[in-house]
């Protein structure tokens, strides 16, 4: 008798707890209204009907308060479904909006109402989940003022969003690669490119490497899966020239976000340093540097602090160097600085593709490689392909016997930065010799999480078959695969292994994802990791949020071709389970 007391006194007290953390602060709670509309996009080379958000692409810069409890009606003035993910923000699973995940989506002519409080600070961006809507313009910035002062200190403050805007409608884009994956690659190789490797490298090795490629159906050019696009900045592109005014002497604070479908960008600005200050919405201690690397998804804020009053070119080249975006901080309008030139086009090397096993290259040729790969000797190569490890990479690259693979005396030079295999052709440097920002520069301001060991590890390799153009994780694709089951209250080690030759921008819906750069209780938190090609990458993860969520690759046409998880926390404590009880019941009008 007393037990049952005792456990309903418990439920009355969960009941009106949940009760209490579930009200809002009348003075703090904010209701903002979207409306999803048709919209034109003018990108200065190409005019297109596009999807915004009250009425133009990108959508408004919606700026929250850390603590406040947001209200967002949306109303979709589509003939189609539709929906809003709020990136990067922690919040309940309901609110996340994926379809089918989350919630059903919103249908055409409908308003749903998102209500969360907001929990954080920083830079973030909502976007389109629903099919191809957010490279056909459905992206926005989010701004988030903390409840703290902050650790370092700016006079202006620009939102500086980066989008790679393609002629094609994204569907059609999608048809297209699975038509033909190299559709939109227009840096293939030249007969003349052939002509100075030869003169560089050798007549015989040039033509071992050739071959080597061909007999894999690949190309060291498939560095960006969609090119043909034009970048903008806030929606203006490269002769549009967005401008940011400053006075000289301000810190001016540039918060970078990249909405692209498929784009990395190299920022620089050539004549100014920048100080990153922030990665992903969270602190990090100030590291200066040249240029950076940001991946789809990614947000980076940074101080520049401009002396001389002229103008300053933001120049983001794309990391295969096909295209550019680029806007400008001046002391008045109209300025504009010095264009630097787009330096020569990346390309994939063999340490790009010493993870090629976890493609599937059915029906390749072998015959045409040079070597016969079925009956290769791997021990000759230095390594076992089976259980190699990239990321500690298990080998050393640089002293691998090349010639065994058919590339004569070639060996790539040891890696500065850890999380790109030694000699990858994708390694970044700063285009005045400067210093280029490498995930290991990034340390958190303050750790978000006590330090402990993981419960367990799960492996995540990244994998494909591009002759069809589709993409997996552990060679299942998102339609056949069972969802990654967590309990609540673990911390879970993923270990990623990337075994394509692209670079892949995963992301965790809900939680925050704690990046391995051996940093200990110092690593950074984000919420968008990027795993290159043959590398091996770890992060953590504290469950410390009930439902499903997405887990997936932010490159638009991967997510589309397979590479996504559904993800299920387990095992929520009962004050959780209260809170989310009693939020059903509000929203269905109960009491």
């Amino acid at each position: 008798m007393i037990d049952k007391q005792k456990g309903v006194r418990m439920r009355v007290v969960l009941g009106a707890t949940a009760g209490l953390l579930l009200m809002p602060v009348a003075s703090l709670a904010e209701t903002y209204s979207l409306t999803v509309d048709r919209v034109m996009i003018d990108t200065g080379d190409f005019v297109k009907q596009g999807i915004g958000y009250n009425g133009s692409s990108p959508g408004p810069v919606l700026r929250f308060k850390e603590g406040e409890e947001v209200t967002i009606n949306v109303t979709n003035n589509l003939d189609e479904s539709t929906s809003i993910h709020w990136h990067g923000l922690i919040l309940p699973f309901e609110q996340d909006g994926v379809p089918g995940i989350s919630f059903p989506g919103i249908s055409a002519g409908e308003t749903f109402t998102y209500r969360f409080p907001v929990q954080q600070a920083g830079t973030y961006w909502f976007h389109s989940h629903s099919g191809f809507q957010e490279p056909d313009g459905a992206y926005g910035a989010i701004v988030i003022e903390p409840k703290a002062r902050e650790p370092f200190r700016y006079t202006r403050d620009y939102v500086v969003q980066l989008t790679d805007k393609h002629p094609h409608a994204g569907h059609q884009v999608m048809r297209n690669l699975k038509n033909m994956p190299d559709y939109y690659n227009r840096q293939q190789q030249t007969v003349g490119e052939f002509f100075s490797d030869a003169e560089e490298n050798g007549l015989l090795n040039t033509l071992r490497d050739r071959l080597d490629w061909g007999g894999m159906r690949m190309m060291k050019a498939d560095v960006e899966d969609v090119q043909g696009f034009t970048a903008l900045i806030n929606g203006k592109g490269p002769e549009q020239n967005w401008t940011g005014l400053f006075e000289p002497g301000e810190r001016v604070r540039l918060r970078f976000i990249n909405s692209s479908a498929m784009t990395y960008f190299d920022i620089r600005i050539p004549g100014l340093e920048m100080t990153v200050v922030q990665a992903d919405g969270n602190n990090v201690q100030p590291v200066t540097v040249d240029e950076l690397r940001i991946s789809v998804a990614e947000t980076y804020d940074v101080i520049v602090r401009p002396k001389e009053a002229q103008a300053y070119t933001i120049f983001a080249e794309s990391m295969g160097r096909s295209g550019y975006a680029r806007g400008t901080l001046a002391p008045q309008k109209g300025m504009a600085g010095e264009m630097p030139e787009l330096r020569a086009p990346a390309r994939l090397t063999m340490a790009d593709m010493a993870g090629h096993q976890g493609m599937d290259h059915s029906g390749m040729d072998h015959s045409t490689m040079g070597q016969d790969m079925s009956v290769m000797d791997h021990a000759a190569m230095g390594h076992d392909m089976d259980s190699m490890d990239h990321a500690a990479i298990g080998h050393d690259m640089s002293t691998m016997d090349h010639a065994a693979m058919g590339h004569g005396d070639m060996k790539p030079a040891d890696s500065a930065d850890p999380f790109y295999a030694p000699g990858s052709g994708l390694l970044p440097t700063a285009a005045n010799g400067g210093r280029f920002l490498s995930y290991t520069d990034l340390k958190a301001q303050q750790p978000l999480y006590p330090h402990r060991e993981p419960i367990r590890e799960i492996e995540l390799r990244l994998t494909g078959n591009m002759e069809r153009y589709i993409w997996s994780i552990n060679g299942v694709t998102y339609d056949d695969a069972d969802p990654i089951v967590l309990q609540y209250g673990e911390r879970v080690r993923f270990k990623f292994v990337n075994d394509t030759m692209m670079a892949h921008p995963m992301h965790l819906h809900g939680m925050w994802t704690i990046l391995d750069v051996g940093a200990g209780q110092w690593n950074p938190v984000k919420h968008t990791v990027s795993i290159a090609p043959a590398t091996t990458v770890y992060t953590e993860v504290e469950v410390d949020a009930p439902g499903q969520w997405a887990f997936h690759c932010h490159l638009t046409y991967h997510m589309g071709g397979g590479m996504f998880r559904k993800v299920i926390v387990e095992g929520a404590p009962a004050l959780e389970q209260a809170q989310h009880a009693e939020t059903v019941l509000n929203e269905q009008g109960g009491v």
